[in-house]
Order: C-alpha cells, then structure tokens, then sequence
C-alpha cells in the first residue's frame, strides 16, 4: 500500500496534482444494496409505489450524482465522464435491491469515487421513493469491485462481500 495522496509534506489536506499523468481510459465499477421488507420488494416489482418508477428514478439520481461528484466530495478532481451506468438487480432470495454503477472517463485520474458516488446516490432514493412504506430498509455493502486504466492498470476486489 502506497502513501496517502491527499496529505502535503505538512500533513495539511490537499488536491494531487495529476497535470503530469498519462491520459488513458480509466473505468471503475462500484456495487450496493438496499435491504426491505418482502412486501417493500414485490411493489417495486410490481411498480405499485405512490412516487413512482423507483428504478428509473434511482438511476437518473445515481448519473447525476456520479457528474457532481467533486461538488461534494472536496479533493475530488471535476471529471469530463464518457459513461455512466447504473443498473440495479432484484435479489429476491435476499429481499433487497443491488445496485451496480460502471464510470468512464479519458482522464488523468481514477473514476472509483464517481462510481461509488452513483451507486450511494441510487441507494438514497430508492429508500427515499420506498421509506413511507418500509422506514427500516437498510443500505449496505457499498464498494468499488474493480476499477482499470492508469498506471496501475487493472484491479479487482478478491473477495465476495455481501
């Protein structure tokens, strides 16, 4: 493991200067959940919610968030994404929602914090669109599962959580 980037020589927060890196594609693919009740599950399904479409809601929450992501993350660089997906899977064996966002980018820097920056966003509306009915979904295991491009290439998470 490598030291943190994001300290000066004072140990005082502050932006990498990434002016000197290679541009090169760079991908990152972060992952969630959103726990529910079985009831909770089956409306979504059955698209029987008050507020609506909640996957189509979620999704175009999860790419706005993604396209903010240095507005609320502060040592973030401002990124000019190619792509952003996100796409969710009914886990009905597990009664909750995953969520999975792929960022791209030509860039200079990594895109994991755009990704998992869409899947946290996602998981916050779909409980938003739902809470009225089921107050005590829970969301969880949001994380980067593999990200590629820079110098360091290609990386994967070598384990399954959740």
């Amino acid at each position: 493991m490598t030291g943190l980037t994001h300290l000066n020589s004072r140990g005082e927060a502050s932006m990498v200067d990434v002016g000197n890196k290679q541009i090169t594609a760079r991908q990152a693919m972060a992952v969630g959940y959103v726990e529910m009740q079985p009831d909770t599950l089956a409306q979504i399904c059955a698209g029987m919610l008050p507020k609506g479409d909640v996957f189509a809601v979620a999704r175009v929450a999860g790419i706005q968030a993604a396209k903010q992501c240095a507005s609320l993350i502060p040592l973030c660089h401002p990124l000019m994404l190619s792509n952003i997906q996100v796409e969710f899977k009914v886990d009905a064996e597990n009664i909750r929602v995953g969520i999975q966002a792929i960022c791209k980018v030509a860039g200079q820097t990594g895109v994991e914090m755009e990704a998992l920056t869409a899947v946290s966003v996602a998981a916050l509306t779909l409980f938003d669109m739902c809470k009225a009915i089921d107050p005590a979904m829970r969301i969880g295991g949001i994380r980067v599962i593999n990200k590629s491009g820079g110098k360091s290439g290609y990386w994967q998470a070598r384990d399954e959580h959740d």
